[in-house]
């Protein structure tokens, strides 16, 4: 399959620019382009400025985005784009005719390999294919504001839509570093089909004289745990775009509930904003238990009724609904799991109250998982089987694919499902979103220190050693895809696996002492049977940040490949089956200044030296790389270091099944010290750790 490397978008405003600006930070060639080099121009500063700002807030350096800049070409025209452009994303306004121009001008411009995308939240993308030339090379995405900083893509093949061409443009988005919504062409999609509704509705609850805007503002951000409530949002983006999306809907779906209340229309018409009274102001005047409720159940029963719904048409799953709900609205809750929340019997009470005022039924489902008096179980972890390869998916982007027990159980699952069929060959992990897997989940451990509850931490490691040993002894060819982010646990279970295959955003990470504990999954013996002790001690004991190019010299990463040559060496390692030696004991490249430097630095003579904090015999306290050392061990906690340590060198005199046993074996000291509780809360609470070696 031919991957995305060329991206244009048409049209250079705030959407536009902001979709030039993530490709081209993904290492994407981009083309921005539009109709009069002033708003290309204006497209250019939107984009330096947002550049600017990320250099400040020392997300980017200045030579970085200088790179990405310099990715990006500005285009004076649509029919003047580069014809071989392998993705055209159109971003114009919403307007049908005006999308299908542009459209006409790229067909007859464009090469046959081109695919052609619309960013749309609303008109249909049925519609759209049939008014180009090539229906099988198009495709409907939706982008959510600003797209070089929400994270949530929408992608919406049409009927005629190639297979090719979604596999194609969905590797885009997750090269991108999109969390993805693969759905049906509905109105609305998936976001929209609630969240308008939602808005519209908190308009009829002011309309009604319920409450005014600052109670129902204030009402909605504590019921769906979100920092903007409907009003302050509309003012955010425009009302007009409120009012145009609630139409929609309301003819599109044949829904008079939707029809855009009378106050937003005044608005609109006024071209004013809504009045949120500040808390001094009387903003903030305390409702009656009864108001507030009313305002809470009838905003939460039309997210339910309208999430129903859009399960109900098998527009997408109810994983992804809360998914769009966390990561493109960044609600703390998404609909189903608020449901199980409140309770699946109120919830479905109040949704049906809500299908009563808007005319429609309310699906069967929910009323019946009430009946049930059962919770809603969500899947997190995916599996595909193509042509002997099964695919994993860990499907939890919205907190970075972090393990909880239900991963680790379902995950499990996968895995032992895949070994024992007999059409797969090999096995590959992958992480949706741009995380492999961050770690695990910090939570869990603090609630269970405080609890006392201890024991309970070991259960769950030890199932987490049982589920990487279904990898570890698997008959068939593992490969985990590290092409971003794998910290703590989320590495640990990537070197269970044969082979693992990085790009340029591969990032790893042990984090473990510096949070008041050592990595319990295999931690402290995998690295050291890859790529040796010295080696494991500097990536473990001082937790360094390892870039994909020293995780290569390391061993650590088996394979590094450009993004886009990913899927052929995942074919190329499936035809070559299992490594002769997963666990040669030393560097991959013996030569790289790290592995000369972990040698060195962390040789066996130096250890004592470091676990008492001082610099060892021979190094410089001052010089840069040493200092950083030093530095890191001590914000680490002392007794993680030294279990740590200790169980690193058992890696040189046991066999990996007596190392991991003796790994287990010490999770109850460890979780058992003041540290571990105060390192990890420190995480969840955001301040650095102080330790007390107790």
């Amino acid at each position: 399959m031919r991957p995305v490397e060329s991206v244009a978008v048409i049209g250079a405003g705030n959407m536009g620019s902001g979709i030039a600006q993530k490709s081209a930070q993904e290492m994407f060639d981009v083309q921005m382009v539009d109709r009069e080099e002033k708003w290309v121009e204006r497209g250019q500063s939107v984009i330096a400025d947002f550049l600017a700002e990320a250099v400040e807030r020392r997300i980017f350096s200045e030579a970085q985005v200088a790179e990405i800049k310099g990715r990006i070409t500005s285009v004076v025209g649509t029919e003047n784009i580069d014809p071989t452009t392998d993705l055209v994303i159109e971003a114009v306004f919403e307007d049908f005719a005006i999308k299908t121009e542009v459209f006409h001008i790229l067909d007859k411009v464009c090469d046959e390999h081109t695919i052609l995308a619309s960013n749309t939240s609303s008109l249909s993308v049925n519609e759209l294919a049939q008014a180009t030339g090539r229906p099988d090379r198009f495709i409907g995405l939706h982008f959510f504001f600003h797209p070089a900083k929400n994270r949530l893509i929408e992608v919406i093949p049409s009927a005629s839509t190639s297979a090719e061409t979604l596999s194609r443009v969905v590797q885009y988005c997750k090269m991108s570093g999109k969390v993805v919504i693969i759905c049906k062409d509905r109105p609305g999609f998936v976001v929209n089909r609630f969240f308008v509704p939602w808005l519209n509705e908190a308009c009829l609850l002011l309309e009604q004289g319920i409450a005014s805007t600052a109670q129902i503002d204030a009402v909605a951000c504590k019921a769906f745990g979100i920092g903007m409530g409907p009003f302050a949002l509309m003012n955010l983006t425009g009302p007009p775009i409120a009012l145009h999306a609630t139409d929609y809907l309301s003819e599109q779906l044949n829904c008079p509930r939707y029809h855009g209340a009378d106050n937003l229309r005044d608005m609109v018409a006024a071209g004013e904003m809504w009045e949120i009274a500040p808390a001094d102001e009387g903003g903030d005047e305390a409702l009656d238990d009864e108001v507030a409720s009313t305002i809470s159940e009838r905003l939460l029963g039309q997210v339910f009724a309208v999430a129903a719904q859009i399960v109900e048409e098998e527009v997408c799953s109810l994983e992804d609904v809360d998914r769009g709900a966390k990561v493109g609205l960044r609600w703390s809750r998404g609909p189903f799991e608020l449901a199980n929340e409140i309770g699946v019997a109120n919830a479905s009470r109040m949704a049906q109250e809500y299908a009563d005022l808007a005319g429609f039924e309310l699906p069967e489902f929910l009323p019946q998982q009430a009946e049930i008096s059962q919770p809603f179980e969500f899947n997190f972890v995916d599996l595909r089987v193509d042509e002997g390869i099964a695919t994993i998916t860990l499907n939890r982007p919205e907190a970075m694919n972090a393990l909880n027990q239900t991963m680790v159980r379902q995950l499990g699952e996968m895995v032992a499902q895949a070994n024992s069929r007999e059409d797969v060959t090999t096995i590959v992990l992958e992480g949706a979103g741009k995380a492999f897997v961050a770690g695990a989940d910090v939570k869990f451990f603090v609630d269970k220190i405080r609890a006392e509850a201890i024991p309970d931490i070991f259960e769950f490691t030890r199932h987490g050693h049982e589920v990487l040993n279904l990898l570890e002894s698997s008959p068939k060819t593992t490969i985990a895809l590290t092409t971003g982010l794998a910290l703590g646990g989320g590495l640990e279970l990537a070197l269970a696996c044969d082979y693992r295959i990085g790009t340029h955003r591969t990032q790893f990470r042990f984090p473990e002492t510096s949070i008041g504990i050592y990595p319990g999954l295999g931690g402290t013996q995998r690295p050291a049977r890859i790529c040796g002790i010295p080696a494991a001690r500097w990536a473990v004991l001082a937790g360094n940040f390892i870039d994909a190019d020293t995780a290569r010299d390391l061993g650590l990463v088996t394979h590094l490949v450009e993004v886009g040559e990913v899927e052929q060496t995942v074919a190329e390692i499936a035809e070559n089956g299992k490594p002769d030696n997963k666990y040669p004991g030393q560097p991959a490249n013996p030569e790289s200044k790290v592995a000369i430097f972990a040698a060195e630095f962390y040789r066996d003579s130096s250890l004592q030296a470091l676990l008492e904090g001082n610099c060892p015999d021979g190094f410089d306290a001052e010089d840069g790389n040493v200092a950083r050392q030093l530095k890191a061990l001590s914000r680490a906690a002392p007794i993680a270091v030294r279990m740590a340590s200790e169980l690193i060198d058992t890696a040189a005199d046991t066999d990996l099944e007596d190392g991991l046993q003796g790994e287990l074996d010490r999770l109850p000291e460890i979780f058992s010290t003041a540290d571990a509780l105060e390192g990890l809360s420190a995480l969840i609470e955001g301040r650095r750790a102080t330790y007390s070696g107790k």
